[in-house]
């Protein structure tokens, strides 16, 4: 196999890792809201959840580097310093997202996930950026189906972000969960928080399909 299949089959893997992860998160999620359930089928329920939530923030943080290097290898050119920035930035977003799962009682986990917070915003501006910058050069004008599939990973970042905020009071009753000190109104604050979170986990699943789509046809627009 070539450089750029192997590529592409990584670059298939994620998506397919992703969305799938993803809808199994949110299945999961379910019984962990469920006040019917015991509190010990909850927290099982709750751990299954986290350890599926780690394959779709895997992917998520490799997607842009393993989508710059196939844009490569299918001739799109990069300033040496472009690749080596998107060589690097997989890795780096990685190792935040390994750190916060695996290492979630460290004394710094609060200052990482507040970095971790900014550095998504970060990087939907920069990405923005970049696709406002190649439209106006027409640098992409072969490949205009890049700029497009850019901006839909920007808007998947953005999506991550709400859920993330939406999510805070899921999070307060799992805390509570683990200690058994919950009660029915945090019960309902989780389903609350739950339901917040649904239409933006649906328009991922969505958004990501679409950008499958393009992958595939390569519209010119």
């Amino acid at each position: 196999m070539s450089a750029y299949e192997i590529t592409l089959l990584i670059h298939v893997l994620l998506f397919c890792y992703w969305l799938g992860g993803d809808v199994g998160v949110f299945y999961s999620s379910k019984f962990v809201a469920d006040p019917s359930l015991s509190n010990d089928t909850r927290l099982i329920a709750a751990k299954i959840m986290l350890g599926c939530d780690l394959l779709p923030r895997i992917c998520m943080s490799l997607m842009l580097t393993v989508g710059g290097l196939l844009s490569h290898y299918m001739g799109v050119e990069h300033p040496t310093w472009q690749l080596v920035g998107i060589i690097l930035l997989g890795p780096f977003w990685l190792s935040i997202v390994l750190i916060l799962h695996f290492k979630h009682n460290a004394d710094f986990v609060p200052r990482l996930t507040k970095f971790d917070f900014y550095f998504r915003w970060a990087m939907i501006v920069t990405i923005i950026g970049s696709s406002v910058y190649a439209l106006i050069t027409e640098r992409l004008a072969d490949t205009p189906w890049l700029i497009a599939k850019l901006l839909g990973f920007a808007f998947l970042i953005f999506c991550g972000l709400m859920i993330r905020i939406n999510l805070a009071g899921f999070v307060a009753t799992y805390i509570k969960l683990m200690s058994n000190q919950h009660t029915a109104k945090d019960d309902q604050n989780m389903i609350k928080s739950l339901n917040k979170v649904r239409p933006w986990v649906v328009t991922i699943w969505i958004v990501l399909i679409v950008e499958a789509a393009l992958g595939i046809a390569k519209p010119m627009f």
